[in-house]
């Protein structure tokens, strides 16, 4: 185990005290979203009108966003609540789904992180590139081809933005450009089902709300989401059974399992 960070406790302290977690989410998975928040012991709101985001920030621990079902009208409200949030000094986090697609996406993604403050900025190889500003392009919600050192670029990006970055992949990368570890727990059937990485944010967001160090909260989250799919792997058919299996293995974790399982390498600056 890493000195400090302690993924057990951290883990223990949601279900202790079941944080609200606000989203403003994709349509496409937000139901997986809302399940696998409950799976770990959180509090799942979905409220995406502009004239209720900033009251249920009010009573929320943590803020997720996804622009996976990007509208004009949805990155407003996503403002209306980011302001909210800040005001708050409650975590935000940012899955930018897509960016590198088209312009839009771009654009929007660069909106919330440029003019309010996003504490964790959650994506594949080719988004978080995108946002950093290099010449890549997303396969959908596909990750793209990076030429250049990704380890690097999240790097840069979190300390450009004083934020945590996230990289999902074969291996995850986590960096608040002064620490930075890699998670080597998961497994390749999470690839065959669609909304994953959606649920990904929504678990980092949920750990973020009661772990002051996002850093420790990214990386207690990616593990604890990806021991769950190794067992739950082990057990399945297919992409149907595991997806259902995940939900149970997250649900019935414990400290023991997470301790025997975690998987995680510390990179020296």
């Amino acid at each position: 185990m890493i000195k400090d960070l302690n993924i057990s406790d951290i883990f223990l302290r949601i279900r202790q005290r079941k944080p609200v977690i606000h989203h403003l989410t994709n349509w496409v998975t937000i139901y997986d979203c809302a399940n696998i928040v409950k799976c770990i012991g959180g509090s799942p709101i979905m409220a995406h009108a502009p004239e209720e985001v900033a009251e249920i920030v009010n009573i929320a621990s943590s803020l997720v966003l996804n622009i996976g079902t990007l509208t004009i009208d949805f990155v407003e409200s996503m403002k209306i609540a980011t302001r909210a949030a800040n005001l708050r000094k409650i975590p935000v986090i940012l899955d930018p789904c897509g960016a590198g697609a088209t312009g839009l996406r771009d654009r929007k993604s660069l909106e919330l992180i440029d003019f309010f403050y996003v504490d964790i900025i959650k994506g594949n190889s080719s988004e978080i590139a995108k946002i950093a500003g290099e010449d890549v392009k997303t396969k959908g919600v596909d990750a793209g081809e990076v030429k250049k050192d990704i380890l690097s670029i999240a790097r840069k990006l979190a300390k450009n933005k004083q934020c945590t970055v996230v990289v999902t992949g074969k291996e995850d990368i986590v960096s608040d450009g002064n620490s930075t570890y890699i998670v080597k727990n998961g497994d390749e059937m999470l690839t065959h089902v669609v909304g994953t990485g959606c649920m990904v944010n929504s678990v980092i967001g949920t750990f973020a709300a009661v772990e002051n160090n996002l850093c420790f909260a990214a990386v207690s989250a990616l593990v604890c989401f990806g021991i769950s799919a190794e067992i739950a792997a082990k057990i399945s058919k297919g992409p149907g059974s595991f997806k259902t299996n995940l939900f149970d293995c997250l649900f019935s974790l414990d400290s023991k399992t997470i301790e025997e399982m975690v998987n995680i390498e510390k990179i020296n600056e």
